[in-house]
């Protein structure tokens, strides 16, 4: 049995990925993987059982991921899964941005005279003041193309806008993703200077941090709207405000509130509802319970951010998995110890993301419960050497 803790609400959808008779939920203290959502990590101990974390979403900044690599914890996240969520909502943004809705409906709601014919009258002699601008013929500047950037950039192209994005650091899977009709820009500078919007989808990391400062606000045309949809601290605040006071930005929208973006008229803030539709929660938590299982279960890693992604048949009885540092000649120390325990090497992959590596080997013969804990001691006798597992092939009434 494997042992799953959640925090924060979990779809259902997401927890049925768990066969009940190999799983349990919430039911012990030393769990195996946690599933998560916004929960902050931070300031939690990892138990020594932990073996994965699973955030049912794309961002983990809510998560210690070097503690995690240090300690052989994969880290999994959903990338993609709520792409479609957080683009309608950009989609929608754009629209209210440009026609202000929500004004003109708050003020037509205070109007009361008592006869039906008057109010119709204010209500179509008042409308003029809240005259709007067509999306069709702006520009936008998309700063990411990835899962949800592409997606943006293809549905404001469809609404009639010129598209230019910028991303530096695309990946091939998305770059087949984006038109031809979406035009590329080679520099951050480029993308700010033509645009009339500007959108953020990029993750938050050290390169990332305050991407967009005061600096980069000059480069951008007067009257533009800034949207970050992104991460909380892609985005100076202090100068964003100062544009804006000074009439440079006309308007500034963002998932992440502050008590200062929050006093300021031409700022709207919402309550981080980027990826909340039922649809893009469902997505999440069962694509993260989806690799979650498939770890647990085979060893193999799809869609982890600390460790690197690796996939091998398993087709012998036995596998042995090494989470270790990625320094020189780590496949022949794990060799040697095979060998002095007279294990054959049946198959095996090794792959490496930045600091860290990971090793399957696949050998020809089961390990009993006494063996196993004799070779994974002398492993770990290794320093470079971070966890071993060693998990037995599942049967086909297992797989059922």
């Amino acid at each position: 049995m494997f042992a799953i803790k959640t925090y924060n609400v979990i779809s259902n959808v997401g927890l049925a990925v768990f066969p009940k008779n190999k799983y349990s939920i919430n039911g012990v203290q030393e769990p195996d993987a946690l599933l998560i959502r916004s929960q902050n990590l931070h300031r939690n101990v990892l138990p020594v059982s932990l073996l994965a974390i699973g955030r049912a979403g794309a961002g983990v900044n809510n998560i210690p991921l070097q503690k995690a690599s240090e300690n052989g914890v994969v880290v999994f996240n959903a990338p993609g899964a709520n792409a479609n969520a957080v683009k309608e909502l950009i989609i929608g943004i754009l629209i209210l941005a440009s026609r202000p809705v929500i004004p003109a409906i708050a003020w037509t709601k205070s109007l009361s005279s008592g006869k039906e014919a008057d109010v119709t009258l204010q209500a179509e002699a008042g409308k003029n003041h809240y005259r709007g601008t067509e999306l069709s013929g702006k520009t936008i500047g998309v700063i990411g193309l990835g899962a949800v950037g592409s997606k943006v950039a293809d549905t404001a192209r469809q609404l009639g806008m010129h598209v230019i994005g910028y991303d530096p650091y695309i990946s091939v899977e998305h770059a087949w993703q984006v038109t031809s009709d979406i035009k590329r820009a080679t520099t951050l500078k480029e993308v700010l200077s033509q645009s009339d919007y500007v959108t953020i989808h990029i993750p938050y990391n050290e390169q990332n941090k305050n991407l967009i400062g005061a600096n980069e606000l000059l480069m951008m045309k007067k009257d533009a709207i800034l949207l970050n949809y992104s991460r909380n601290g892609i985005v100076e605040e202090a100068p964003v405000l100062a544009a804006l006071n000074v009439g440079h930005l006309a308007q500034y929208w963002t998932d992440f509130a502050s008590d200062e973006l929050l006093k300021h008229d031409q700022v709207v803030v919402t309550p981080h509802l980027g990826g909340t539709t039922q649809e893009a929660e469902d997505n999440c938590a069962e694509m993260v319970a989806n690799t979650l299982r498939l770890y647990l279960e085979t060893g193999e890693i799809e869609h982890s951010v600390n460790y690197p992604a690796v996939r091998m048949p398993f087709n012998s009885p036995y596998r042995l998995t090494f989470l270790h540092q990625n320094v020189p000649n780590m496949l022949g120390r794990i060799t040697t110890v095979l060998a002095d325990f007279n294990i054959n090497i049946a198959n095996m992959i090794n792959a490496s993301k930045d600091d860290f590596a990971y090793t399957l080997i696949d050998v020809d013969a089961p390990m009993n419960e006494e063996l196993y804990q004799e070779f994974e001691k002398k492993c770990l006798a290794i320093n470079e050497i971070i966890r071993v597992r060693g998990i037995a092939k599942p049967t086909d009434e297992e797989e059922a």
